[in-house]
């Protein structure tokens, strides 16, 4: 600024005339000069710089984790079904080349089944929520509940009638004054050539001791109770179990021995009567119907015991029609006269 334009600059501010340029403040001529001073064009107050784009590691992370998940259970499907159990209301795992191939060994009788990865005997056995039904409020459903299931244990896992004794503690739980069950286990327990309405089997899981043991202290078992109102406001309880028993020729100890699981599949209708209404006894209960299917147990007429086919490996029919998986649960038993499976004696398993 010249002299001559100092003066006049100083003449004006002191008389105060309009449009005389005013001295910057200290503030804004510290202002002035951070703005010189910053590199580019400054950002105004009320503008917006959206923010950069963050790399979305999580979701390309989580997007690799799925592709190998979806890759195992492609490549594995039986191990992962296995990690959640069993399918009760439809037909089990389907079993790998390599499952199917694996016999059964003294050391490891499940090798090779499905049932390896069911549970260990009663703790199969699923048993529902009680609830207050028909006659009985929810403490008596569920004590009817927990002997329905004893029924089920005294039948086809007590040790003692495996080996062909007298099932006293299932009888002691069937109401004495049902006579056509009284009069069938009469008949079924004393015949020697039983019919197939009188079979022992269709109610009590028993090996000749003489032609088969048991291999270890285990059966699998897979199935539950269910549970409703009957006749006469009665609890009608339904069991739908399966029994997988491991056995193998009776002495022969050797490493080597043959084992062969018979697979027994059972429903069992129960009815926990009103007592007002019905002739029983307290703890008792009456049946209203049972029925069996089985697979490895014999073929021939009934003997009241289970006869697995030991040494009749390779002569396994390849007839389409006679084959079936005892595994698959999706269907009820189909029977022929309300106590005995029609048909499925003599087929042949496609895996056991």
């Amino acid at each position: 600024m010249s002299d001559e334009e100092w003066e006049r600059f100083l003449r004006e501010s002191v008389a105060g005339e309009a449009g005389a340029p005013v001295e910057p403040s200290a503030r804004a001529r510290e202002v002035q000069r951070r703005l010189r001073d910053r590199s580019g064009q400054p950002e105004g107050w009320r503008t917006y710089s959206p923010a950069r784009p963050r790399r979305r590691t999580g979701w390309y992370v989580a997007g690799l984790v799925a592709a190998v998940a979806l890759l195992i259970v492609g490549l594995f499907p039986q191990q992962v079904l296995g990690l959640f159990g069993g399918n009760d209301s439809g037909r089990d795992e389907t079993p790998s080349a390599t499952e199917s191939d694996r016999d059964p060994t003294r050391a490891d009788p499940f090798r090779g089944s499905p049932a390896a990865r069911w549970a260990d005997g009663a703790a199969g056995i699923t048993v529902p929520p009680a609830k207050a039904t028909g006659w009985m409020d929810a403490a008596q459903v569920e004590r009817a509940l927990l002997k329905s299931r004893d029924f089920l244990v005294a039948t086809g896992l007590n040790s003692r009638v495996l080996r062909g004794e007298r099932p006293k503690k299932a009888i002691a739980l069937l109401n004495p004054h049902q006579k056509d069950v009284q009069e069938y286990l009469r008949t079924a327990l004393s015949s020697k050539a039983p019919t197939p309405k009188t079979d022992p089997l269709l109610l009590f899981s028993r090996f000749r001791p003489e032609q088969a043991k048991p291999v270890g202290d285990v059966v699998k078992t897979h199935g539950r109770l269910t549970y409703r109102e009957g006749r006469r406001g009665a609890v009608e309880v339904t069991a739908d179990v399966t029994f997988v028993y491991p056995v193998t020729p009776t002495g022969d100890g050797g490493r080597d021995a043959e084992v062969i699981r018979t697979i027994v599949r059972r429903e069992v209708v129960m009815s926990w009567d009103d007592p007002a209404k019905i002739i029983t006894e307290p703890g008792t209960m009456s049946l209203d119907s049972y029925a069996l299917d089985m697979t490895n147990g014999g073929c021939s007429a009934p003997t009241g015991y289970f006869e697995p086919p030991f040494g009749t490996a390779d002569e396994q029919s390849t007839d389409e029609d006679h084959r079936i998986d005892p595994y698959d649960r999706s269907k009820p038993i189909v029977t022929s006269d309300g106590t005995k499976a029609e048909g499925n004696d003599c087929a042949t398993a496609t895996r056991s």
